[in-house]
């Protein structure tokens, strides 16, 4: 699934089509249930990421709201491969949006009334201070990664990044949250900062070849996966310390790290 530097990427890759008009509104998929003859002739003033949300921002006020979840992408232009997955096409006085997705799970809302889904704090925003970080771990006895990914806690932070952050801090992604110290806290919430701002420098993670797999809006790759110290790494010798990296399994999904190097 994309995450908080993925959709960064996307967002910093589409924001020169605007502001822009909206010339006709393509649905190619009726899963998305959009308000058509609504939608064509509004002007959009601009683009913005919120979490893990992209937020076409219109200058009626109202908004078009789009979660990729697993396998969506926004690019600008479709391989012949792509446009058999493309979903929604956005027809621009200055251009095209494709809103591709193999899976079909993502989702397109047009939204009247503001932002409409609860956040916590992004974590590249000036309010995600080392203090905020401190009073949503000590009053928890959840894994520190399972808060991590707690987008009602913190907005953005996914699979892939909570497990890097975790491992430059040197936690243990099992630990209760209330169990850090301030500094394991402050070194958390630095870690957090750095590896979103190094993935975001480097377009984003891109983990596979398949139509399904995270490509920016021109379909280049990601590169931030050469930069990864434990996720996907499971069994490999740790880049650190040369321990094997472990597998397990929390909250349903899959998490790395180094038993060494992480306590």
């Amino acid at each position: 699934m994309p995450e908080l530097p993925e959709l960064e990427t996307i967002a910093r890759g589409l924001e020169s089509l605007f502001p822009a008009r909206i010339e006709r509104l393509e649905v190619r998929d009726p899963r998305l249930a959009l308000p058509v003859e609504e939608i064509v002739d509004e002007e959009i003033a601009g683009i913005e990421r919120k979490g893990k949300y992209i937020v076409f921002q219109l200058v009626s006020g109202r908004s078009l709201v789009v979660h990729l979840r697993m396998s969506g992408r926004l690019v600008r232009s479709c391989s012949k491969q792509e446009e058999t997955y493309a979903r929604l096409v956005l027809h621009l006085d200055r251009g095209k949006v494709h809103f591709v997705d193999p899976r079909r799970l993502g989702t397109v809302e047009y939204c009247s009334d503001g932002f409409p889904h609860p956040l916590g704090a992004d974590p590249l925003d000036r309010e995600f201070t080392k203090q905020r970080l401190g009073k949503i771990v000590r009053s928890s006895r959840a894994p520190i990664k399972t808060l991590l990914l707690d987008q009602k806690r913190i907005a953005g932070v996914g699979n892939i990044y909570a497990a890097e952050a975790l491992f430059r801090a040197g936690i243990d992604p099992r630990r209760p949250g209330h169990s850090l110290t301030e500094d394991e806290v402050g070194r958390t919430h630095s870690a957090v900062r750095a590896v979103l701002e190094e993935a975001i420098a480097h377009l984003g993670t891109t983990l596979g070849e398949s139509v399904s797999d995270y490509r920016g809006t021109s379909g280049q790759r990601g590169g931030f996966q050469e930069r990864l110290n434990v996720y996907g790494r499971g069994g490999e010798a740790c880049r650190r310390c040369g321990t094997a990296v472990e597998r397990i399994r929390q909250a349903g999904r899959s998490t790395y790290y180094c038993p060494s190097c992480q306590h």
